[in-house]
């Protein structure tokens, strides 16, 4: 291949390709017309609140989920990103929750007008990280995506003027996000460097051929490449014991950041996660037998393959899993990966995960419960939620081999848990917005008695701390019950018994959390008013009340029609494993 045949096949692939990324080329040009409004003084005229609402929305309609939501691998821009379901799946849940956060964000009043232009250029940048985190095929972009996410909110931490804890709290996330930083760079160096490549796929690949003749020093330096990595991953997840910044940064930030944090940052986490644990731990067999092919050799780099020979997809759904029949259990010598040489990454991956997963649920619902301020409750909340979160990512792992159908079905499960917690947690934040404005308080004691005040407030926030408990028929028992369920399919698949004390670990965990959300409940209905409380009016029929109550109104709704929700988390899921 000469030169000019190498630019005119960039040339086609990138046009190719910018078909794909529409959505984020909509958010960039969004920020720079409120770049521009701001530089030429236009926003007294023009509200950055509608040209931000506006370039969401035509995102999230370009991004069209409801049509390309099964659509198969196509990896875009030379192999730095993945193009699937998944992808359309995850940028759909974080534009969608950028539309109602933006309208969030207009009713509780931050940003003001004269900086909202500069703060929603921030919630949008970061949403384009978010939405690279989700697509990443290589370790440049993952570095990249996650940075670009990462930025923004440090700033966005700080959003408050004038007010000492923001600025510690700004000050605090952006120190914990560069060291994180620099020791994710470092142990994607190690990755690179130990294997040749960047290209998650050819990592995988590469893997697959040389592990077996590693030596003691090379899997040391790959376990450690692992961990450091998932370090990375674990600051935005906020995981135990990485999760140091969280609740000094919830709390000094505004109750609106934390919603956003909460909820955007930790989606794209999850979904960045589970790029790279399947990009490094699963070979897969279109790759690989795209790599085998004689025309093949004469690639450079295997990361071409991807790029100079098309791979022909098999439907997954014509995959036989007949060596993980229902009920039956697959023994180590029946096991196919247990022969592959990807078998033992995939086993570290797994473990550790499950590790980070029970630790992380456990610290953050014991630690919830003696909490003073809402927001800091909320913050420890958001941390188990992260530890539930990541225990589909084990019984992934360790049926994507044995039994690829049920791995599909824990991505699956994860997309479900994720869908229903948007709407549970902004919910959860807007209901604390809403109060700041009206009663000046985060503190929950300040919340005694509100049912008498504000009762139809009190009930929509009791449904969304029922829904976060996991209890039915609210929609936090499905996702619940989807991440439990591949937990059991793993174990009943695999035998590996650390899958039943993971889930053993999260149903303890469910029951620890109903101790600090009922405790709100019982805060706000059955303690007595403070005496020193200011008049204050939060009625259910204003536009901050009618915005949460359409929030709140997915909790109870998504129960009755959750199957159409996990159809689309099934088609999402599809082709993520070929």
């Amino acid at each position: 291949m000469n030169l000019t045949e190498i630019v005119q096949h960039l040339e086609a692939d990138t046009w190719l390709s910018f078909w794909h990324i529409l959505p984020e080329v909509v958010l960039l040009c969004t920020i720079l017309l409120m770049l521009v409004l701001r530089v030429f003084d236009a926003t007294r005229k023009i509200d950055p609140f509608f040209v931000a609402l506006l370039g969401a929305l035509a995102a999230l309609v370009l991004g069209a989920p409801w049509q390309h939501i099964g659509d198969q691998r196509l990896e875009i821009f030379t192999g730095m990103l993945v193009y699937d379901g998944f992808t359309v799946f995850m940028r759909a849940i974080l534009l969608m929750f950028m539309v109602l956060f933006i309208i969030f964000t207009k009713l509780s009043g931050i940003p003001d007008r004269e900086d909202s232009a500069d703060i929603y250029a921030l919630f949008l940048g970061s949403t384009v990280g978010m939405c690279l985190m989700a697509s990443a095929n290589h370790l440049l972009v993952v570095f990249l995506a996650v940075e670009m996410a990462s930025v923004p909110s440090y700033a966005l931490a700080g959003l408050l003027k004038r007010r000492r804890k923001g600025s510690e709290a700004a000050l605090k996330y952006a120190v914990y996000g560069a060291g994180a930083a620099g020791v994710m760079l470092y142990g994607l160096s190690l990755l690179a460097g130990l294997t040749n490549s960047a290209h998650l796929p050819t990592i995988a690949l590469q893997l697959t051929e040389r592990l077996p003749a590693y030596g003691t020093s090379e899997v040391m330096v790959l376990a450690v490449a692992g961990l450091l990595i998932g370090v990375g991953l674990a600051f935005k997840l906020s995981a135990v014991p990485f999760h140091f910044w969280a609740p000094d940064v919830f709390e000094g930030a505004s109750a609106e950041v934390g919603a956003f944090l909460s909820v955007a940052s930790k989606a794209a986490a999850l979904a960045l996660l589970v790029r790279v644990c399947i990009g490094v731990g699963f070979g897969s067999p279109s790759f690989a037998n795209a790599a085998a092919e004689p025309t093949a050799a004469v690639a450079a780099d295997p990361g071409e393959l991807l790029t100079t020979h098309p791979v022909a997809l098999v439907d997954p759904a014509d995959e036989s899993d007949a060596a993980a029949a229902p009920g039956v259990t697959a023994s180590p010598s029946d096991s196919a990966s247990e022969q592959h040489p990807l078998s033992g990454t995939r086993d570290f991956i797994a473990k550790l995960v499950a590790l980070m997963a029970a630790v992380t649920c456990t610290f953050g619902n014991l630690t919830a419960y003696g909490q003073t301020n809402v927001k800091r409750l909320l913050a420890y909340s958001t941390i188990a939620h992260a530890g539930y979160m990541m225990m589909p990512i084990p019984a992934l792992m360790a049926m994507a081999e044995i039994k690829p159908a049920g791995a599909r079905e824990a991505v699956a499960g994860l997309g479900l848990y994720m869908a229903v917690y948007l709407f549970m947690n902004l919910g959860a934040f807007a209901v604390v917005a809403f109060l700041r404005n009206a009663m000046r308080s985060e503190q929950l004691a300040d919340y005694a008695g509100l049912i008498k005040r504000c009762p139809g407030v009190v009930i929509c926030f009791g449904i969304i701390l029922f829904g976060l408990i996991g209890l039915p028929p609210l929609s936090g028992f499905i996702g619940k019950f989807a991440i439990f369920a591949s937990l059991v399919d793993g174990y009943f698949a695999t035998g590996q018994s650390y899958l039943l004390v993971l889930l053993v670990i999260g149903g303890l965990n469910t029951v620890l959390g109903l101790f600090y959300y009922l405790n709100v409940v019982k805060v706000m209905s059955m303690d007595p008013e403070p005496a020193d409380r200011l008049p204050f009016a939060f009625p259910l029929v204003s536009l901050p009340g009618m915005f949460l109550l359409a929030i709140t109104l997915p909790t109870l709704g998504l129960m009755l029609g959750w199957n159409g929700l996990n159809e689309l988390c099934q088609a999402a899921a599809r082709y993520l494993l070929t």
